[in-house]
């Protein structure tokens, strides 16, 4: 489908723009800015206009200039590079875009046939039912095991991460021991699961559900209140439910790379989380009950749509030592204006130590990439 500049006069140039393997067909007014074409280029590429570099017959092209002074003119092949880390969800929205499990040697079902003792093998059965350990990762499964549901109430850990599962059943219940379930790299779709068994599990602390193709974190998930960690990174989630405020235990909080624009008051209810992670998301502001979450140590905000924060966080958020707002329109002048922030400035600076002190970008933006664990 051709996407067309609401704005164009009748100066019309259609150009391509190559992108992630991808052609994208635009209609533009050859008098629209490079910025401009940046902001066209926004909603479908899910790159933040400072992210992008639209490159023309070798050379960068500069925002302020028209095309038509880029001499890009109708039939024009630009090229674009996004700069690491400035995504907001996970990467191009095409149509034909989905999310897979991290690759790996796909075994096809010819060999399966051949080789029946992958699936079914009994001295692996009996020291599951042992240990309680149930470990599938990376094992090209296309569904759960029939011998794994026979070990019931004896599973403490299920990981069937890095697979192709294609349907988590409501008998996922029948594991009410489970405290660590790991659903990561399986390209699950929101009907692809059974919530209704997941609620059941109220053991459970640790949920994976990272890089799938999930929309929507359902209410059940507010009936897990005895998770500690909760990891929804890599999906295509808009928002959280409002019964995360339920999860009264949790401590770790991971949702990075999807495509949140706000967040639930009731989050401040989690009083036990101490790291929570929601960069590259679409985020504008968060909500004042960040500012009840007193146990908090590590906030990560980096490639957000952030332009402030709570006015109170560094004054009741008194264990906060690292704060990544990396390509946000967050300022350290601005941050200097906020109450407490020069105690948590000094909590930074005791935490990090000399070669980690605090740096300003070129820009005067807010930079605090060195609080990174990588």
């Amino acid at each position: 489908m051709e996407l067309e500049d609401p704005t164009m006069a009748d100066s019309t140039i259609k150009l391509t723009v190559k992108f992630g393997g991808k052609s994208i067909p635009l209609s533009v007014s050859q008098d629209c800015t490079v910025k401009d074409l940046k902001s066209l280029l926004q909603p479908i590429t899910n790159v933040l206009p400072r992210g992008q570099k639209l490159i023309f017959k070798g050379k960068v092209l500069v925002e302020t200039s028209t095309l038509k002074q880029s001499d890009v003119g109708s039939g024009a092949k630009l090229m674009l590079m996004a700069s690491q880390g400035l995504h907001q969800g996970e990467g191009p929205v095409l149509k034909e875009a989905s999310t897979r499990p991290i690759s790996r040697t796909v075994v096809s079902d010819k060999v399966d046939q051949r080789k029946p003792s992958l699936l079914v093998d009994k001295k692996r059965t009996d020291r599951w039912k042992a240990t309680g350990v149930i470990a599938l990762a990376q094992a090209n499964l296309k569904e759960i095991p029939e011998e794994v549901w026979d070990c019931g109430s004896r599973v403490r850990v299920l990981d069937i991460s890095e697979n192709f599962i294609n349907e988590v059943p409501a008998k996922i219940s029948s594991f009410g021991s489970m405290q660590k379930l790991l659903l990561q790299g399986n390209g699950l779709s929101d009907e692809s699961i059974q919530w209704e068994g997941i609620a059941s599990l109220k053991r459970l602390m640790l949920l994976s559900i990272s890089h799938n193709n999930l929309t929507v974190l359902p209410a059940a998930v507010g009936s897990l209140t005895s998770l500690r960690q909760l990891d929804v990174t890599n999906n295509k989630l808009t928002s959280l439910p409002n019964e995360l405020g339920l999860l009264t235990q949790l401590e770790i909080l991971k949702a990075n790379n999807n495509r949140i624009t706000s967040l639930p008051e009731s989050i401040g209810n989690c009083s036990f989380l101490m790291e929570v992670d929601l960069s590259a998301n679409i985020l504008s502001e968060l909500p004042e009950t960040f500012t009840k979450l007193r146990n908090l140590k590590t906030l990560e905000l980096n490639n957000t749509g952030l332009k402030t924060l709570p006015s109170a966080l560094f004054k009741m958020c008194l264990q906060l030592s690292t704060l990544g707002l990396h390509n946000t329109e967050i300022t350290v002048e601005f941050l200097r204006q906020f109450g407490g922030w020069d105690d948590f400035d000094e909590r930074r600076r005791t935490k990090h130590q000399k070669q980690l002190d605090f740096r300003v970008v070129g820009s005067g933006q807010f930079d605090e990439g060195a609080d990174k664990s990588w």
